[in-house]
């Protein structure tokens, strides 16, 4: 039997190979990948049976085929833009390098990059051609900003295998290790890379114009790309807008509440949820959000908020803190919840969906029905999903940020106190997301035995980047959030706020299993502090300081005084606890200590470091003083 297996793979292989013209590698392999699996998975342990199967392996062929194919078998690849642009890949651990092949429906220059967060700035780029002689060229370039991206004179670190045209396509074949070293490259780490690609119509390097993208996935870790059959059948509800009319300026954010739906009379957990992006105009979308709302605030379902967002700020402010999930471009439209934990969908539940759509130019009569849907699995799984928000308030008593600075650093503290409810056997947090607005650089949050630090931030790209593992939070963990902000472009104060032009300091956690002990943990700075910071008389409440900081003068000086200022300010944490909020004021400013000893990456911009603590062999990344 094991020789008819043999034989049979072996036709398999030679049918697909008297095919191959017409078939994407991509499927060829994937065709030998189920053939060599079928006979683990269903028993295969006949000649007959084997052949049925490569029947039916050549028919899916037929049915994807695209019009390139490989150099070579990639264990990994990724349509990056239909019939377009597609990237195959394979990781090599051993010799920490990968080697990429990227083909691209143009005879003109292909342009692969690794972005820091998502644009251009700081993205290390490899551009290749092929000339009319059939040579093949690759430069490592650098891209200091929206400009052609310079010459990486340092060492060149993007390796030139193979390239050829064909049937007007251009593929170009190299490699790349996973750190070079180089000041002017993007390390790949493990977990979630952003990519950037771009193309011409000549062997000239010009400007791309609209032939470009980015996609967002794990370089080293990628799997299979979630396919429709695993979510057909499932029930499934949208929140979804209905044909809105986009107003004809560059930017707008659209905010809406929803509430769940009724129908279901018991408790279901949803196992994913897919973005749904209107093709009409699907580059309209830039990006969106999902904001649970406070479940202790009372809506009016037959008037539930909806409207430009700075528009209705102070309808939607009980769904504007609270953020689920997040999508930007270049991101995988669908996510699948971890095996262990669902989504709790009940009765009486509302979300807010926050969309930023772009439309650079100004075009007039767009209509857009982009949302969100959630695929309900069959069975209830073993744990809920729940989110932890860890941050400052956004307000200005939290956040006021000097003009014209190139860093200004915030930090939030979150103590023990807050985690003292948590199950003994700790929870599992899955994934990060960190949110904030326009002048962010950095942001970063330290967990007692982990730092989640994200090196670089693009407004434009924020997403919940998924873990490697899962991290445990145990009773008694503390919490500091770091956000280093850059006003440099700003002549006036940045407030702390719901609008985009205001500001935001925030990470996301989503894990399992769900308590209702712990929901959020925020700080500001404590309003006695203020009252001495602004040399007042008598106490000072929010709205007089928030007109007081935006009638301040600022001289070069002052930020300095400011950033010593918020060094040393008392803070006040607020714990959200089942609706409940538990304010404490915290006696002393904790501090940090950043241990290097162990260093593991959940992506090249945003990292997750262990940390081993020196003192007592004790675990701990933040001290009190």
């Amino acid at each position: 039997m094991k020789e008819d297996y043999s034989s049979a793979l072996a036709a398999l292989r030679k049918a697909l190979e008297i095919e191959e013209k017409h078939l994407t590698s991509n499927h060829l392999y994937k065709a030998y990948t189920y053939a060599s699996m079928t006979k683990v998975f269903y028993g295969l342990n006949d000649y007959q049976q084997c052949l049925e199967y490569l029947e039916r392996a050549i028919q899916i062929t037929h049915q994807n085929k695209t019009p390139s194919y490989p150099m070579q078998s990639y264990d990994r690849t990724i349509e990056l833009e239909k019939n377009i642009v597609q990237l195959w890949w394979t990781v090599d651990d051993i010799e920490q390098e990968i080697t990429f092949e990227l083909h691209v429906k143009t005879t003109g220059w292909i342009a692969l990059g690794i972005s820091p967060a998502g644009g251009m700035k700081g993205a290390d780029i490899a551009i290749g051609w092929v000339d009319s002689s059939g040579k093949s060229f690759l430069e490592d370039r650098f891209a200091v900003g929206k400009v052609t991206p310079i010459t990486d004179n340092t060492t060149h670190d993007w390796i030139l295998l193979h390239g050829q045209e064909r049937d007007g396509w251009t593929a170009i074949q190299f490699k790349r290790s996973f750190d070079s070293c180089d000041p002017m490259d993007v390390p790949i780490r493990s977990g979630t890379n952003i990519l950037i690609y771009a193309y011409g119509l000549t062997d000239s390097i010009m400007y791309h114009e609209g032939r470009r993208g980015t996609r967002i996935l794990p370089l080293r870790s990628y799997s299979n790309q979630v396919t429709d059959n695993i979510l057909d059948g499932l029930d499934l509800f949208d929140f979804r807008f209905d044909n809105l009319p986009i107003p004809s300026t560059d930017t707008t954010y659209y905010c809406k509440v929803f509430k769940s739906p009724n129908q279901y009379s018991t408790k279901r957990h949803a196992i994913a949820h897919e973005i749904l992006i209107d093709t009409t105009h699907q580059n309209l979308l830039h990006h969106l959000d999902l904001f649970e709302c406070n479940s202790n605030e009372i809506l009016d379902d037959s008037n539930l908020p909806d409207g430009i967002c700075d528009n209705i700020i102070t309808q939607m402010r009980m769904c504007s803190s609270n953020l689920a999930t997040a999508w930007a471009i270049g991101a995988d439209p669908i996510t699948l919840y971890p095996k262990e934990a669902g989504y709790s969908i009940v009765n009486f539940k509302y979300f807010m969906i926050k969309i930023h759509y772009d439309n650079p130019k100004m075009m007039s009569n767009l209509r857009d029905s982009s949302g969100i849907r959630f695929y309900l699995g069959n069975n209830l799984r073993e744990n809920d999903l729940g989110y932890l928000v860890f941050g400052t308030s956004s307000n200005a008593a939290s956040l006021a940020i000097p003009p014209n600075v190139r860093r200004f650093i915030v930090e939030s503290y979150c103590p023990s106190e807050a985690t003292r409810n948590l199950p003994s056997t700790g929870v599992n947090v899955v994934s990060a997301l960190p949110h904030t607005h326009l002048q962010d650089i950095f942001k970063g949050i330290s967990i007692n035995l982990f730092v989640v630090c994200l090196e670089a931030f693009d407004f434009d790209h924020q997403f919940a980047n998924r873990l490697r593992k899962p991290i445990k939070i145990y009773p008694g963990d503390e919490f500091a959030t770091r956000c280093v902000y850059n006003t440099i472009n700003k002549d006036k104060i940045t407030l702390g706020g719901q609008r985009t032009i205001d500001e935001m300091c925030s990470h996301t956690f989503s894990y399992y299993p769900f308590v209702d002990s712990l929901s959020a943990c925020m700080t500001r700075i404590y309003l006695i502090a203020w009252k001495i910071q602004m040399n007042s008389s008598s106490m000072i409440d929010d709205l007089e300081l928030e007109h007081t900081l935006r009638n301040l003068t600022w001289i070069s000086q002052s930020a300095n005084q400011w950033q010593t200022f918020y060094n040393e300010a008392q803070r006040v944490v607020a714990i959200f606890r089942g609706g409940e909020i538990e304010s404490k004021i915290l006696p002393n400013r904790p501090k940090y200590k950043d241990f290097k000893d162990e260093l593991y990456y959940i992506g090249n911009a945003f990292d997750v470091m262990y940390k081993r603590a020196i003192a007592d062999n004790k675990p701990s990344a933040v001290n009190n003083n």
